[in-house]
Formats: structure tokens, C-alpha cells, sequence
């Protein structure tokens, strides 16, 4: 798009560098203000990229934050269903896996409320959705289910998407270690699913889809990823007026 980018990151913490030093994020992102014209951060503690737009004059866009809210990730999966689906609204979604840490699925059940989505909420005990999403999601009149049945999940799915169990949200790798393979994508669930059902992935994937469903042609996450280069495109270009 013709810009330049200033990368400033410590790449064993994932911290802007400064910080790693000491420096609060406001003080950092008020120098780095002075430097671009828009700002894209990218931050393993919840509530950073809220910080850094509070104390930023140029535009703030928030690339992932914490467990907290991935917004720009939603954007490029609404595009990726309109696309393959030709609608939103109305669609049955099952979000299925880590549905407490998942930042991704945190940020997209704001924009399947606004569609008016029916959402199944599939995943073991300890990752469910936190409860006051889940109770937001209610009050504004969006249906919810809740379950821990994949099986029951890709029954009824026009969209099922699909998380990482993220073993680096939890304190204790042995809670990880009972939960990580309880949800599996493969042939055989595939056998049980909704007809033209469609199934994306936030990626990086670990073993939460099997190898042999990229053949099935609703597989459609590594399209999901290619969107979000134009997405993001889209994003930068609206925050610095180049397009109306």
C-alpha cells in the first residue's frame, strides 16, 4: 500500500522494547505516536491495546490482545462466511475447542450477535465461554447453546469454527494436558455434519484438525487466512482516509 512500518518488539518477550525495560505501554506508545500515522499492537496482556489507544493521538489498531479481543481476526472471518455462505444473517455457528482463552471467538461473538446468529458453544468444562458473554449474548436476545458434544455440534453448524487449545494461557501445563485432544476434527465427524457446512480455523493448528479434512471442500481455512491480508488492507486504508 506504499507505507513504511517501524517494528518495535522484543522478540523473546513480545513486548514493545522499551517496556521490557521498565517503561509503561503509555509512555512507549506516546513516543511511538510521534513516529506513525497509525499504530498496530500486538500484546500478550489483556487490556494493552484498550491502554494504548487511550494514550495514542493517531489511530490504534488493536492486533491481539491477551485472552481479551482479537477484533481484526473477527473482520476477516464475517468476510471469509460472507463469501462462501453469501450471508451472515441467520446462520447457525458452532465455535467449538478453547472458548475461555480463544481471543478470536471472544471477538466474533459481537459480530454474530449484530447478524442475529444462532450459536452453539461447544467445548469441555474448563475452556466454556466465560459467563458474562454467554449472559450479554442472552440479554440481547441472541440464542445460545451451550454443550460438550462436537458431534451434536457439527449436526446443526452451517459455520463450525474451529480453536487451538493454547497451552501458553494456562498456569498449569498438566490442565492443558487433560483437555488437548478432547476435541478432534476428522473424516468421521465429518460423516455427522450439516450439509454444506463450512469450517474455519484461526491458525496456528495443532492437531484440532486432522491433515486428511483439508481435501473436504468446505475446508476453508487457509482461504480464511489469504483474506485477511485484504481485510486488513481495508482497515488501513479507512483509519487513514484513503478511501470514503
Amino acid at each position: 500500500m506504499g507505507g513504511a512500518v517501524i517494528t518495535v518488539a522484543e522478540s523473546e518477550t513480545n513486548q514493545i522494547s522499551s517496556t521490557a525495560k521498565g517503561e509503561t505501554i503509555q509512555d512507549a506508545i506516546s513516543v511511538i505516536d510521534g513516529y506513525a500515522d497509525v499504530i498496530v499492537i500486538r500484546n500478550p496482556v489483556t487490556g494493552t491495546a484498550d491502554r494504548a489507544a487511550q494514550a495514542a493521538l493517531h489511530p490504534v489498531i488493536n492486533g491481539g490482545d491477551g485472552s481479551g479481543q482479537h477484533p481484526t481476526q473477527g473482520l476477516l472471518d464475517i468476510y471469509t462466511i460472507m463469501k462462501a455462505k453469501g450471508r451472515v444473517e441467520g446462520l447457525t455457528i458452532a465455535l467449538v475447542g478453547d472458548l475461555k482463552y480463544g481471543r478470536t471467538v471472544h471477538s466474533l461473538v459481537d459480530f454474530f450477535a449484530l447478524y442475529g446468529c444462532d450459536l452453539i458453544l461447544a467445548s469441555p468444562e474448563a475452556l466454556k465461554m466465560p459467563p458474562e458473554i454467554v449472559r450479554n449474548l442472552r440479554a440481547g436476545g441472541i440464542n445460545v447453546k451451550e454443550i460438550d458434544s462436537l458431534k451434536e455440534a457439527v449436526a446443526d453448524a452451517d459455520v463450525l469454527y474451529v480453536t487451538r487449545v493454547q497451552k501458553e494461557r494456562f498456569p498449569i501445563v498438566a490442565e492443558y494436558d487433560q483437555v488437548k485432544d478432547l476435541f478432534i476434527v476428522d473424516q468421521d465427524l465429518l460423516r455427522e455434519a450439516k450439509e454444506g457446512m463450512i469450517i474455519l480455523h484461526p491458525l496456528p493448528r495443532v492437531n484440532e484438525i486432522a491433515l486428511e479434512v483439508d481435501s473436504y471442500p468446505g475446508a476453508l481455512y487457509f482461504q480464511q487466512a489469504h483474506n485477511g491480508l485484504f481485510v486488513r488492507m481495508a482497515i488501513l486504508a479507512l483509519v487513514t482516509g484513503s478511501v470514503l
